[in-house]
């Protein structure tokens, strides 16, 4: 009998430390220790300068440090792996990725993840118009004189981008497309090392966010000859865009954005968007994505996941018509 009744008592503690698990309030404490950023680009671009601003403001409203990780290459699906794969999927592996996210899936084959699937938007930072940039002293003024040249020689220019698969390298695809030039297409692992050979003259241009590229306009180091936003940015009202410049049908921009592995649960998914769009509305944290070339968004899990939603067919489409292959 008494074997019987210690049976009894054990199964039911097992039962509620099993109960335990799954109840809502045991993930009232999170986080209780710190979590990991994997940012799918290399130091030095658009999506590592977002995502370090975010982390730093983050950890701090949510009490806990954010580790950043650059986990660069394979247009995001390293990155994206990596988190998709970390176990358990709790809410502390975050992914801050770029368009790419929408963009790689029908780029590769075969697709590395399911943007639909696999992941689950937690908010989006912001978005900025992508922009082509010429060193300071190239003798390329203005994107018809770049146009002019990739005309009389088809082999003369190549063009560095942050990745096969980013909304940059897809918008020089366009732009060759719609103007029937031939550029060659340099990758890079972020748009740091990418502008690390333009400076070198190994590329002749880079197209770029414009959060990857500010600062070497700002301080002069390069000259920005076209922009994609469908109006001129404000702190470069110089710079026509490119509908003005007579190439239709080219606009595109970059969008930074955070996901977390599907099977999180939603509590802490609705944690992490509350806490992430409360401070990216913060005018501090405006102002300093705004410095590096970003407009802010701040638009929740749902706000996000329309954005995938709609630009996915958008992005494929184009993939499709221009017949951009993977590029190794």
């Amino acid at each position: 009998m008494a074997m019987q009744f210690g049976s009894k008592v054990f199964a039911r503690a097992s039962l509620v430390l099993c109960l335990g698990f799954v109840n809502p309030n045991a993930w009232a404490a999170y986080p209780d220790s710190s979590l990991t950023m994997a940012i799918a680009f290399a130091p030095g671009g658009a999506s590592d300068i977002s995502g370090r601003l975010l982390a730093i403001a983050l950890g701090k409203q949510m009490g806990q440090q954010i580790v950043v990780e650059n986990r660069p290459g394979g247009g995001g699906a390293i990155a994206a792996n990596y988190v998709k794969n970390a176990k358990p999927a709790n809410g502390y592996t975050l992914l801050f990725t770029s368009s790419v996210y929408v963009v790689t899936p029908s780029l590769v084959k075969p697709s590395p993840y399911d943007p639909l699937k696999d992941f689950i938007p937690v908010c989006e930072v912001g978005a900025a118009p992508n922009v082509i940039v010429v060193r300071a002293d190239s003798k390329i003024q203005t994107v018809g004189d770049l146009i002019k040249l990739a005309k009389s020689n088809p082999n003369l220019i190549s063009f560095g981008s942050p990745g096969t698969g980013t909304t940059p390298h897809l918008a020089g695809e366009v732009i060759k497309s719609r103007e029937g030039i031939g550029m060659t297409h340099i990758p890079y692992k972020g748009a740091g090392p990418a502008m690390i050979d333009l400076m070198g003259g190994r590329t002749q241009i880079l197209v770029g966010s414009l959060a990857s590229v500010m600062a070497e306009i700002q301080s002069g180091q390069v000259r920005a000859i076209v922009q994609t936003g469908t109006q001129r940015w404000p702190e470069l009202s110089n710079v026509p865009t490119t509908t003005e410049a007579g190439i239709k049908d080219a606009v595109s921009v970059t969008f930074q954005a955070m996901f977390v592995a599907a099977g999180t649960p939603p509590e802490i998914v609705t944690k992490l968007s509350h806490e992430c769009t409360t401070v990216l509305k913060q005018p501090e944290m405006i102002e300093k994505m705004k410095k590096v070339g970003l407009e802010v968004t701040a638009y929740d899990s749902e706000g996000l996941r329309a954005r995938v939603v709609r630009e996915l067919p958008l992005w494929k489409e184009v993939i499709e018509k221009a017949g951009i292959k993977e590029q190794q």
